[in-house]
């Protein structure tokens, strides 16, 4: 068959799945007598019958099976391929399920996803919070903001951002309690440290009680969360080490001793191998790279 066969080849198989010419007719949007006129020059072309025509419909022959077979196989495969040329050149569709940590995703990115929707109305977004990792390669997520490069090797990763760390109160504590203008003056204030096992590549995550001079000094509470340390923090219970993307355009804490060396740990974007041509990662990962760049300047 040369080229120019493709479109009979088409209506061979619409036939041979419909088992008639009428019904082929009807979901190609042609005439029978069209479809007719197509099969029987396909059958001329090859020099084989391809249906044995009968009272109650179309009864493959033997050719007619193995062309059959054969075109089904590519028809599907062209579907495959129209699909993912379609996610690689259309509006990105569907559902984008995107997990980071309890902080990061509450304060930072969710007040963030109504834009990508406006800009990317076919996409909905599933976002899952939490401070424990899913696994990409398991499909629990389709793509992750985490804090510390990922040591699976099928993951692809760009780095996002680093984050920084800084010292806040609220102005009612300091109101109370007085600014610290010195590190050694923390081991007289209220001190809101992390609580168990936080979701960061920090070795000493509790540096905040490091600047004390080496006084032991009791915190006032622990969290195992950032968001919670936020919130006590607002509520005016003490004084948190909390990263700057909470804090920026979120709070009215203010910050203190900003002249003290503080911990940064990068934020990456990950997502597994074979997602490396999805549409909607990619704009997802254009997406976040502009946010970061309009929110650091």
């Amino acid at each position: 068959m040369g080229l120019m066969d493709w479109d009979k080849l088409r209506v061979f198989h619409a036939v041979a799945e419909a088992g008639s010419f009428t019904h082929a007719g009807d979901t190609l949007n042609l005439s029978q007598s069209a479809v007719s006129r197509q099969i029987s020059a396909l059958e001329q072309s090859l020099k084989v019958p391809l249906f044995h025509r009968h009272a109650r419909g179309l009864i493959l022959t033997e050719q007619g099976e193995m062309l059959y077979r054969t075109a089904h196989d590519i028809f599907g495969k062209l579907a495959v391929a129209e699909a993912v040329l379609r996610d690689t050149k259309d509006r990105p569709k569907g559902e984008l399920k995107i997990t980071t940590t309890v902080g990061f995703g509450s304060t930072w990115l969710t007040p963030r996803i109504r834009e990508l929707l406006e800009i990317y109305p076919e996409l909905t977004v599933n976002l899952i919070l939490s401070d424990r990792q899913l696994d990409l390669s398991m499909r629990e997520a389709d793509v992750a903001v985490r804090f510390g490069a990922p040591t699976q090797p099928d993951l692809i990763q760009r780095k996002l951002l680093a984050v920084h760390h800084h010292l806040f109160a609220s102005p009612e504590y300091l109101k109370k309690h007085g600014t610290p203008v010195d590190p050694a003056d923390l081991k007289d204030h209220r001190l809101i440290v992390y609580g168990e096992a936080p979701p960061l590549p920090i070795a000493n995550i509790n540096w905040l009680m490091d600047l004390t001079g080496g006084e032991v000094v009791r915190p006032v509470l622990r969290v195992n969360n950032v968001y919670g340390l936020l919130l006590a923090a607002e509520s005016g219970l003490g004084i948190a080490a909390l990263p700057d993307y909470i804090v920026q355009g979120h709070s009215k804490l203010v910050q203190i001793l900003p002249e003290i060396e503080t911990p940064e740990f990068d934020a990456y974007f990950v997502y597994p191998e074979e997602l490396r041509h999805s549409k909607r990662i990619s704009v997802f990962r254009d997406f976040l790279v502009r946010k970061v760049a309009e929110w650091r300047f």
